[in-house]
Parts: C-alpha cells; structure tokens; sequence
C-alpha cells in the first residue's frame, strides 16, 4: 500500500487561540512510537468493548493480532468498525491519537511476514511469530500464548484520524484521507 496523505483540519472549537492543526508527520510518528493501543469494537448487542494491545503502523496502516475466541476477535467478526486510540497520560504535555476504520483480515503471508519482522523489532524476540498458510502463529518463546497457536491478523487502513495536542496549546485536528 502506498502511503497516502490526508487534509488536516483544526477544530478551532477545541483548541487553544492561536492553535494550529498538527502536521500529518507528527501522528504518524505517534502511530509508530506507542507500546500499548486500545481498540474499541462494538459487541453484537451494541455494547461498547475495549481492550489493551500491541500494534504496528506500518505502510500507512494499523496492524494487530488477537486470538480467534478473544472478545475483539468476535466483535470484528460481526462489525469491522473499529477505533484504535494511543497516547499519554498526561495533561501537560503529549499528543493523543483516534484511529477510525474497518478491520480487514489480513491473510497475505509475505505482508504479514513483514508485519511479524516489524513486531520482532519493535517489541522484541518475546513477540515472535511464524507466518504458515495466511496465518501468524506463536512461536517458541512467545511472551503470552501457546506455541503454534493461531492468532488473527487485523489491518485498519484510516479514514479519519484524530490527533489532540497537549502543552503549551491545545489542539485538536481531524486528518481525513
């Protein structure tokens, strides 16, 4: 996939006199620095869900994995429609970011060998997984799963992402792609 470029807008309503809206460049560092992301899916029965995970932005794209029977896993199933959010804790300082699209299955075995080489690298060999048959599956040594054991793969290309600023001024701009 090619990267694609968004048009950035400041809600002037929700940012600071003065404000302006953040260059594409800083949420896309924000996507690729995080540890922990949420994503929020929707159960069948309408209920929000929200969960902690690992992620990738790589190619101008979220990626994660979870088990085929993990609550995230059904939802998608159902509803892609998702949001996958990152940022600090902090009120002083930071930039927050909401990631809107669909979860699309990813089944691409070289895509995902190279998202397999990417989680190796940014969290270490405790994230390894082997690519088989348009799969990720655990692999020896794992930090939190079986050996072999399957995981489902989730791409989410944005559609709308937003970026809220924290500091000396407060920010809030929508990149639409």
């Amino acid at each position: 996939m090619s990267e694609r470029t968004p048009t950035a807008t400041l809600d002037q309503e929700y940012s600071s006199p003065g404000a302006s809206a953040r260059a594409w460049s800083d949420g896309q560092h924000e996507l690729a620095a995080a540890e922990i992301y949420w994503v929020a899916t929707v159960r069948p029965d309408g209920r929000p869900h929200v969960a902690p995970l690992l992620s990738a932005w790589l190619d101008g794209a979220l990626y994660f994995c979870t088990g085929p029977n993990e609550r995230k896993a059904k939802n998608l199933d159902e509803n892609p429609h998702c949001i996958v959010l990152t940022g600090a804790n902090r009120l002083s300082e930071g930039l927050d970011i909401v990631v809107e699209g669909d979860a699309v299955t990813l089944t691409d075995n070289a895509k995902l060998q190279r998202l397999a080489d990417a989680l190796v690298a940014k969290y270490g060999e405790g994230w390894r997984y082997t690519v088989r048959d348009g799969s990720l599956h655990h692999a020896e040594g794992h930090a939190a799963g079986e050996v072999g054991a399957r995981v489902l793969t989730y791409e989410i290309v944005p559609v709308t992402v937003f970026g809220f600023g924290r500091g000396a001024a407060f920010s809030q701009t929508r990149w639409r792609f």
